[in-house]
């Protein structure tokens, strides 16, 4: 998996935007469920927004409802996840994920290790 960002790079004021794609190599999402982590400094990784290419079925971490979206290409090669009024919280390492199946959503969050496949992680900054 490729891991990148679009839209004026990893480093944004709070209130701005920022896209985050994530590419498949050789294959396509259909089967899988990609989902989209984060670690801040000094803290746990998180589940931030989970999309199953079966059904498009999406999960989002409650802190980010309402301001993130996540999405397919048609050709589901590719999975956006699309960040609008960023805040300082936000500054993490983000990372993409595949695995085969649903999007898998524990009391404690999305599961990660349900994902099979890692992107390298793509660092956003958000200023206040």
């Amino acid at each position: 998996l490729r891991c990148s960002c679009r839209r004026g790079g990893g480093l944004v004021q709070s209130g701005g935007s920022l896209r985050l794609s994530c590419a498949a190599s050789g294959v396509t999402f259909d089967d899988y469920a990609v989902g989209w982590f984060r670690q801040a400094p000094g803290k746990e990784r998180e589940g931030v927004s989970c999309i199953t290419g079966s059904d498009g079925s999406t999960y989002y971490l409650d802190s980010v409802k309402g301001r993130f979206a996540i999405s397919h290409d048609n050709a589901k090669t590719r999975v956006y996840l699309e960040m609008n009024n960023l805040k300082p919280e936000d500054t993490a390492v983000y990372y993409c994920a595949a695995g085969l199946g649903s999007c898998t959503v524990l009391r404690e969050g999305l599961y990660s290790d349900a994902m099979d496949y890692w992107g390298k992680g793509t660092l956003v900054t958000v200023s206040s």
